[in-house]
């Protein structure tokens, strides 16, 4: 078969998922950019190209990771009902995550021990922008007087995203209970916790 000599969009983005499988299944050392680019069917070459390096390739899946994953969550358009919002929003997390497991692996895994010194410096902010939706949708609650103000905008989604990321990841993971799914309480789960924030609605 031969190799594409174009080193375009598309071949960046074939050779960043099957970099994220392998990493996501094997870990860091399992990858080879020999061994990918035989994989995609291109050259060594190719991939130097487009990433400069295996440090660079690493890297890269981290960004596309959080720019996928913060381009879903950006789709998820505000209403007048932030409350919902922030459910609607742990609802598309749980979507890029099935849909993704291996970019969402990418994007939760530990920078400083699989990415390098970039990743590294980097990964704060991008972590502020993975859940900067839903830190505004809290706070126009809290500014419609709907959420409590006693905590600040930023810990209420923080407490609201770990329940999402605990029951998704254990979800991926395969480690329910017997006989128990997390997507059948998920939704109810994610209103429940919104509700806990709420101000009581005599007091609004």
């Amino acid at each position: 078969m031969v190799r594409p000599k174009t080193h375009d969009e598309a071949l960046r983005q074939r050779l960043i998922h099957r970099a994220a499988a392998t990493v996501f299944d094997r870990g860091v050392a399992a990858l080879s950019l020999r061994q990918l680019a035989a994989d995609v069917k291109t050259s060594t070459t190719a991939v130097y190209s487009l990433f400069g390096n295996k440090a660079g390739l690493l890297d890269s899946l981290f960004q596309e990771a959080t720019r996928l994953f913060v381009a879903h969550l950006g789709a998820v358009q505000p209403t007048a009902d932030p409350a919902d919002d922030v459910v609607r929003l742990g609802l598309a997390y749980r979507e890029y995550a099935l849909a993704n497991p291996h970019l969402y692996g990418i994007l939760f895994s530990d920078p400083a021990t699989r990415f390098g010194a970039a990743s590294r410096e980097d990964s704060g902010g991008d972590a502020v922008e993975t859940y900067r939706p839903l830190v505004d949708a809290v706070r126009r609650g809290q500014e419609d007087g709907r959420f409590t103000g006693h905590a600040a905008a930023e810990a209420v989604a923080l407490f609201c995203w770990g329940t999402a990321h605990g029951l998704v990841s254990l979800e991926l993971a395969g480690q329910e209970a017997p006989g128990l799914t997390a997507e059948a309480g998920y939704e109810r789960t994610l209103r429940a916790v919104v509700e806990g924030w709420r101000v009581p609605a005599a007091a609004v």
